[in-house]
């Protein structure tokens, strides 16, 4: 004797449109995996070609911030579209900043000048972890709004479609 088993149905569930937008939306801002500072109190920052970058020029609009370093590939693959997200959108109120974990000042300059990028780079200190939090891949982009507010949070590499989205944060 054979018993035999119900079998399943074929059918697909699939989530209605709005309940799949919450749930990438959920995904792109991983809430609670970092310990970032509630708000971005902005401080000067030296930059690695000597200038300074004042913490009035940072408040005065959104600010995307990226770590970074140069011995990573997946920074590597990324940062020739935040160079490009700088240029169209740097005078448009979206300042870019990004933080290089190298071990020294002249690693970092060498890869920044050997590829013409012309976004502001800093050395990232203790400053940098008090308000991200502690780095868990590379690179992480960050979005800060004008009133200091971390927005968006990504780690690892972003797709060039979506760093060039970042823009609409500009202004904000």
């Amino acid at each position: 004797m054979h018993s035999s088993a119900p079998v399943a149905s074929s059918t697909t569930v699939r989530p209605d449109p709005l309940r799949r937008s919450l749930l990438i939306g959920a995904l792109a801002v991983p809430f609670g995996s970092r310990a970032a500072a509630a708000r971005v109190q902005w401080t000067d920052i030296e930059l690695i070609n000597g200038t300074r970058l004042s913490a009035a020029e940072l408040r005065a609009s959104a600010v995307v911030a990226q770590i970074w370093a140069s011995w990573c590939p997946f920074c590597g693959a990324q940062n020739p579209h935040v160079q490009k997200l700088h240029d169209e959108y740097g005078a448009r109120g979206l300042r870019i900043v990004a933080f290089s974990i190298d071990k020294t000042v002249n690693a970092a300059r060498e890869y920044v000048e050997k590829r013409g990028y012309t976004f502001p780079v800093a050395m990232a200190t203790p400053q940098v972890e008090a308000w991200f939090g502690k780095r868990r891949s590379l690179p992480e982009t960050y979005v800060v709004n004008r009133g200091g507010e971390v927005v968006f949070t990504h780690q690892g590499e972003m797709f060039p479609e979506d760093i060039a989205a970042l823009a609409r944060f500009a202004g904000k």
